[in-house]
């Protein structure tokens, strides 16, 4: 029985590394070997582990963890890219976040990478029809771990949801890869108007905590916007927008603020006056 999971294993380094990780803490804290050998040291596969795991999370009275489990296992079977996408966003936690000390803290215990892959599955849902379906998972997804993401939004790999508490993403809103997005962000519309009304999140943006991001506006690549700012103008690439209602205050951000994740905001000199 070992010699697929070796193979399977060995083109997979974040997966070998989470079993082995899984190990270790199988053998550190004895009371939790069973819930570790459960969800991963039992499965062939990071797909398996991820799907076992977060139907125990959404099972309850009105859809069993098999069912949900089955249509995780159809959704990933079908759609390799959420596979991928789930390897990236496991490594855009581990490598960003200063608390997470491996691969395993963020798969077992940080309800913003499960929020993220449930979207996945609500998201494959939605394209394939099943748009109820989609809107349970993103019901249950908001109960579970106060994430709130349509399953319409589109949004790509390498993303950071950091603690993920109070964070919003509505029906029209982009989210494109390397994102990092701090709890209490939202990415909302201005009021009651249809179609496209949902902001642009490129590649490489850090949305500081509790940022509002409002209307269809773009936030250009590799750009910050500072905690507890309101946008709602399009931001270009590569600066930092700040304040309420946001201004531009520096567009000397780094090459990577999503990776760098650096909040602090130096403020240009005022020469109004």
């Amino acid at each position: 029985m070992s010699r697929p999971r070796e193979k399977v294993s060995s083109v997979d380094p974040i997966w070998t590394a989470l079993r082995q990780q899984a190990e270790a803490m199988a053998g550190r804290e004895p009371t939790l070997a069973g819930f570790v050998h459960a969800t991963i040291l039992q499965h062939d596969r990071l797909e398996q582990a991820l799907s076992y795991h977060l139907a125990r999370k959404l099972g309850g009275e009105d859809l069993s963890p098999l069912a949900i489990r089955e249509m995780f296992d159809d959704a990933i079977a079908a759609d390799n890219a959420i596979g991928q996408a789930v390897r990236a966003d496991l490594s855009a936690v581990f490598e960003r976040d200063p608390a997470c000390h491996s691969y395993l803290d963020a798969f077992l215990f940080y309800k913003g990478f499960h929020a993220l892959e449930c979207y996945r599955v609500a998201h494959w849902l939605w394209q394939h029809g099943r748009e109820a379906m989609g809107l349970f998972l993103q019901s249950r997804i908001s109960q579970l771990f106060s994430v709130d993401v349509h399953p319409a939004a589109k949004i790509g790999q390498g993303i950071m949801l950091d603690h993920g508490t109070g964070i919003v993403i509505g029906e029209t809103a982009v989210v494109e890869d390397d994102v990092s997005i701090m709890q209490d962000v939202t990415l909302g519309g201005t009021g009651k108007e249809s179609g496209d009304r949902h902001p642009k999140i490129r590649r490489g943006v850090l949305l500081s905590l509790g940022a509002k991001i409002l209307g269809n506006i773009e936030v250009g690549e590799y750009s910050r916007v500072g905690a507890g700012s309101v946008v709602l103008k399009s931001v270009p690439p590569g600066c930092t927008a700040v304040g309420v209602p946001a201004k531009l205050v520096n567009c000397e951000c780094g090459d990577n603020p999503s990776q760098q994740m650096n909040h602090l905001i130096e403020e240009l000199p005022d020469n109004t006056g």
